[in-house]
Order: structure tokens, then sequence, then C-alpha cells
């Protein structure tokens, strides 16, 4: 299944996407994608139920982030060796972990707003798992029984705020607007293996990012087995698993984000997404 949040920003309601492309509501069923929707069984819930009756959801309603305020979202750094040497870091011997506030979530082509006096916004095309059960000190061979699904997701960073200021990566990465989501959850069967997609980004047009996460330094399974020995993690929780080469920093000279730049990306099987950038306004 393709889980969808549709609506006006903090009203949104939980739909489908279905296989030809259209949409139904199915908040009759299920009243929204929250944590408390994956621990209690809700994609059993919506595999079980009668969609017959769901009414459709226009093509032009704004979708929303496809996980509703999840507790955690982890991201991992350097996860891709072209990345990591494009920014002139070492490739890591154990995953890069830094989290990103939750507080940043939008919708897929929603705005992104650039940060009042940022000079360094950047983009980062990723695939996001979403967790579907308690996970704690999980084996790689049985992570996958853990995951609910897969989504798109753009890591937007400020370079500045993220490397040239003091503390965590965290700063630079939490910003508002700084992680549409989406514009669906593809559940576990919709996508045979995580570890072969192809990902990219364009920024008005011109590619920037042509990837796969074939190259992944550490795979899913990896990733969230790790994650699981210094956390539990929780149903709902995103984890973000790192971008490929061709984010603005690894320009020479560096590229990065002015208002009115268009960021369009997408993974296999994940669908699009569509980002205008914008200047911050009080």
């Amino acid at each position: 299944m393709k889980l969808i949040r549709f609506g006006a920003f903090g009203a949104e309601k939980p739909g489908l996407q279905l296989e030809d492309g259209t949409r139904i509501d199915v908040s009759s069923i299920v009243e929204d994608y929250t944590p408390d929707f994956f621990e209690n069984g809700g994609i059993a819930k919506l595999e079980a139920a009668d969609l017959s009756n769901c009414p459709s959801v226009a093509a032009d309603v704004r979708l929303g982030a496809t996980v509703k305020r999840p507790g955690k979202i982890i991201c991992v750094g350097l996860n891709f060796k072209d990345h990591a040497e494009e920014g002139g870091m070492e490739v890591p011997a154990e995953p890069v972990i830094f989290f990103k506030a939750s507080s940043a979530l939008v919708g897929p082509n929603d705005d992104l707003i650039i940060p009042r006096g940022s000079e360094k916004t950047d983009w980062e095309v990723e695939l996001a798992i979403v967790i579907g059960k308690r996970a704690s000190y999980v084996t790689k061979e049985d992570s996958l029984n853990y995951v609910a699904g897969y989504c798109l997701h753009n890591d937007y960073s400020e370079r500045a705020y993220q490397l040239e200021r003091c503390g965590q990566w965290v700063k630079g990465k939490s910003c508002d607007t700084f992680a549409p989501l989406g514009p669906f959850i593809a559940t576990t069967d919709e996508i045979a293996n995580p570890n072969s997609l192809k990902m990219w980004l364009k920024v008005n047009g011109e590619t920037k990012q042509d990837g796969t996460t074939e190259n992944f330094i550490f795979n899913v399974q990896h990733v969230v087995s790790y994650l699981s020995e210094f956390m539990t993690l929780e149903p709902g929780d995103v984890i973000s698993t790192g971008t490929p080469a061709g984010v603005g920093l690894g320009f020479n000279p560096p590229q990065y984000i002015k208002p009115g730049d268009v960021m369009e990306l997408g993974i296999e099987g994940l669908g699009s997404s569509t980002q205008t950038a914008k200047a911050y306004q009080a």
C-alpha cells in the first residue's frame, strides 16, 4: 500500500494512493498515521478493510508529511562514499548519527523557507525508513521485520549552521521546512529491495544528484540494527539513510539554494516531490 496524508497543514487526514495513481480518504477507518497507528496494527487494519465506499481525494489537494509528528527523526550522515569524499570527510567506520527536529516536517511539495540570514542552504535526496514496531537490540537478519515502509525525504541542511557554528549537526538540519517527507509511505511489500533503488535530485531542471542505494556504506538492515543498540526505535520513528554525491557543498565553488530555486527529487518506487525556495519573512 501507499499511505498518504492530505489536507491543510495541521489538519491532514489519512489516505491511500491506489495502483492507478488515484487517491482515497480512509479517515473513516483509521484516525491518522501516528505512532499509535503503526504500533497498533494500523497497516493490517487497512489491508483488511473494505475500501469501496471511501471517498476520492482530488489530485490537486495538498499532501502532508507522511507521518504525523514521529517521536524521532534520526539521520545517518556520510553514508555514501562519494558524498563523504566530496565534502572532504573521512569515510566513517561506523554510521554517523544525528537528529533532526520533528518541527522541520512539511509536506513533499511545500515551499522550502530559507532561514533568516542563511547563505548556505543545501539539498540532499535521501531514502527514509519508517519503523513499524518497537525495536531494541535487533539483529541485521531480523531488522526488516521492524520496518513499516519507506518514503522520500529531502534532508535540507544549512551548512554554516551545521559545520561552522559550535556544537552538533542538528542545528543545521532542523530549521522549519527542512524535512519534506513523501509523497507517500510505500509499505514493505511494495519495495523488493530498499538497498537497490535509483535516486535523483534536480535544481531548476539541472540534475545535481544521480545515485543509487546500492552505494550505501551501511545498508538498511545495518542501520536499523545499529541504531537499536543505542536507543529503542519506536513505531512511527523516521530514519533518513544518507545522500549520494552532488550536494551543493560538493561543487567548486559550492552551489547553495537561492529564493526562487526549484528542487525536484525522487526515488524509484517512492514517487517524487518538488519544493520551491522562498526567503524567510517574519
